[in-house]
């Protein structure tokens, strides 16, 4: 895919960092997260705070009325709900698919182990995880990675360790290390998008304003 165009700075960024918004035939808007669903659709980036801002003073749907040419949109009060509940469900499918693949490690021990061995691709930690945890493991990937003095840290992702645990079908689970280059990519796309829509980002990219499809006109412990 191409980079998209902010329906509301012209700013122009990666979609992988942004959410898509499609619109029915019955001009109902809803959360394309996949960005596979037929038809038109704009694409956002901003937190969940900032976008509820814009839906109650209208700029969301003044954008999406001139990026779909259509007076025909109906936003669901819930859509910030809508979206959150979509990018968690993607973040865990994809976290329980790469553990099933092996690529996951986890358990403090094991993973302090790893990332010291330069084994690490990925950090990630729950919630609820202990400060104290998360810096241990993140200093002990720094060790591993050379990075040390630096600011490299892992993922602090929106959902805790009984969540997690459920995803990658493990008990306790309240750090991950990915150990697989590739599953690091896949992840880190879709967690940090999570992670940002959210607002509770850290490492995650700085995805602008809503944007619309140029061109798409078919709708451990």
């Amino acid at each position: 895919m191409t980079e998209r165009r902010c329906i509301l700075s012209s700013v122009t960024t990666d979609p992988d960092t942004l959410i898509r918004l499609a619109l029915s035939q019955d001009g109902d808007v809803a959360p394309d997260v996949r960005a596979k669903a037929p038809g038109r659709g704009a694409w956002i980036g901003v937190s969940r705070a900032e976008l509820e801002k814009a839906l109650a003073k209208g700029k969301l749907k003044a954008a999406l009325a001139r990026a779909f040419k259509t007076g025909e949109i109906r936003i669901p009060d819930d859509l910030a709900d809508r979206i959150e509940a979509a990018l968690k469900a993607q973040a865990m499918e994809r976290l329980g698919l790469e553990a099933r693949a092996s690529n996951l490690l986890t358990g403090s021990e094991k993973i302090d182990v790893a990332a010291r061995r330069g084994q690490v691709r990925l950090m990630l930690h729950t919630a609820d995880a202990a400060p104290d945890g998360r810096r241990k493991l993140d200093q002990a990937w720094r060790v591993g990675e050379e990075e040390e003095g630096s600011e490299m840290s892992g993922l602090v992702l929106p959902v805790d360790r009984e969540s997690l645990s459920m995803a990658v079908g493990r008990q306790n689970v309240v750090h991950i290390a990915v150990t697989n280059a590739g599953a690091a990519g896949r992840l880190r796309a879709i967690l940090t998008r999570w992670q940002s829509f959210t607002g509770c980002a850290n490492e995650a990219h700085s995805c602008g304003s809503p944007v619309v499809d140029a061109g798409d006109m078919s709708i451990g412990q």
